[in-house]
């Protein structure tokens, strides 16, 4: 440990962690020289169970207390990597959760307001007390307590620390440094490619990405989600008529190019409906059924994982029932309002709404196999081609990622317009929606940047859903 600083302002970093949420838990913090960066003094801690904001919210209380110690008249600038956390302690988030409260009140007491301010930092730029965080679940698993003198977490973080570049600007769920790294470092493709015959839109069980992509892509763990893939396409220069876009040069992958915040769409698949099991189609043309009772249940769950994320600041929803059920779910646990969108609504399937695929190839098996065979050909009976509603979905994104610019934002829509979203990211041609597997509930993402960049993260995400 170093001296301490000959200025009062300190700063502290934060973390806590929960091995099931709620599950064995334990927070980290620590205590830094503003000016060398060196450590003043480190607090860690197994609490037992709890979830995942409560260990932060007391790390964060350990934290400010340790830096009271040093200096009670001090100035502490406070880094974690919870997104709710800082909102609520600055003030820009209501604190609803009864566990939060009392813990949010007792560090708003150690040091008078004013004299503490928040930001929100990337988890890789959090490792500290990441570490120590770990170091107590790692001693309560053991049935014992954290010990100072045991602690490598100093050693660890200080070569990352000073090698650390300077932080991005954006919210939690933004993938600024990451992408860059990815760009800069890796080239791999997406695996597990299936080249089965093609599955109807509604449900579709296949691979994530088809052999036909050429788009390059990246893997880097980042924030709350963890990038698959980045491809390089103007986010507003979409042809009139979708097409497999182009990869972007190698060169291109080495940054340079704006990388500030980006619009960040959560992207959720509406709940399951009574039709969703049975694999019907089911757009914007049919009966607009309801959530069933699991559609219900699994609402719920992501809307307790999107809190325990604590990323989302604002939710779009499709106009249609089962996805304004899924939202509401979500908006009355994050307390936000629902905005609705036409442009998220499903692909009208015309004559074959309600239908099987089974079903439609008995009836309409002509258009079907046109419709396969080219994203020009809508569904029998006037329904929608989906290069029709991709020019849609492309207009709706292009709308809210420049209304939305560093914001994370849920979009709750549905099958199509998701793979759609997805497909335009990657640059994948219109065949890759049938080779995409979108459960229901589940949660990809994809960030827009101002430098025409986009990546695709978490496709297909059910981890939520698991008991």
């Amino acid at each position: 440990m170093s001296a301490l600083p000959s200025s009062r302002e300190l700063i502290v970093e934060a973390d806590g962690g929960s091995r099931g949420n709620p599950g064995p838990a334990g927070y980290g913090a620590v205590v830094l020289d503003p000016a060398t960066g060196e450590t003043l003094a480190e607090a860690a801690e197994y609490i037992g169970v709890a979830t995942n904001n409560v260990a932060e919210y007391k790390g964060l209380v350990a934290g400010l207390k340790a830096a009271r110690e040093l200096f009670p008249d001090a100035v502490v600038h406070v880094r974690m990597d919870s997104k709710l956390v800082v909102e609520q302690m600055s003030g820009r988030w209501k604190i609803k959760h009864p566990d939060m409260k009392p813990l949010a009140a007792e560090a708003g007491r150690v040091f008078p307001a004013g004299r503490v301010r928040y930001e929100w930092i990337p988890r890789e730029r959090n490792k500290h007390a990441d570490r120590l965080a770990n170091e107590a679940m790692d001693a309560g698993k053991r049935g014992r307590q954290w010990e100072p003198s045991a602690s490598t977490a100093a050693l660890d973080t200080s070569a990352a620390r000073n090698a650390a570049a300077p932080p991005p600007s954006g919210p939690p769920g933004d993938a600024t440094a990451g992408a860059a790294r990815a760009r800069a470092a890796l080239g791999a493709r997406l695996g597990g490619v299936d080249a089965s015959t093609p599955a109807p839109a509604q449900g579709t069980s296949a691979a994530a990405i088809p052999a036909a992509s050429t788009a390059p892509t990246a893997v880097e763990a980042t924030g709350d989600f963890e990038v698959e893939a980045a491809v390089a396409r103007p986010a507003s220069a979409l042809p009139a008529q979708p097409q497999a876009v182009a990869p972007a040069p190698r060169q291109g992958w080495s940054g340079g190019p704006d990388m500030g915040a980006p619009a960040t769409f959560v992207l959720l698949r509406h709940g399951e409906t009574a039709l969703t099991p049975e694999k019907r189609f089911s757009g914007s043309g049919g009966t607009d059924p309801e959530l069933s009772a699991a559609g219900l249940r699994q609402a719920q769950a992501v809307a307790d994982a999107l809190a325990a994320r604590g990323t989302i600041q604002e939710i779009v929803s499709s106009p249609l029932t089962r996805c304004r059920q899924t939202a509401a779910a979500v908006a009355a646990r994050l307390g936000l309002d629902v905005r609705i969108e036409q442009g998220l609504r499903e692909t009208d399937f015309g004559a074959w709404e309600g239908l099987t695929f089974g079903e439609v190839r008995e009836r309409h098996p002509e258009d079907l196999d046109a419709w396969l065979a080219s994203p020009k050909a809508a569904p029998t009976g006037g329904g929608e081609s989906f290069a029709t509603v991709a020019r849609r979905v492309a207009a709706t994104r292009d709308r809210l990622a420049a209304a939305h610019a560093g914001r994370t934002v849920l979009l709750v829509t549905h099958v199509t317009p998701i793979k759609t979203l997805v497909r335009l990211a990657l640059g994948a041609p219109p065949e890759s929606l049938f080779r995409m597997e979108l459960s229901a509930a589940s949660i990809s993402a994809v960030a827009y940047y101002a430098d025409g960049n986009a990546s695709v993260r978490l496709l297909n995400d059910t981890s939520h859903l698991r008991t």
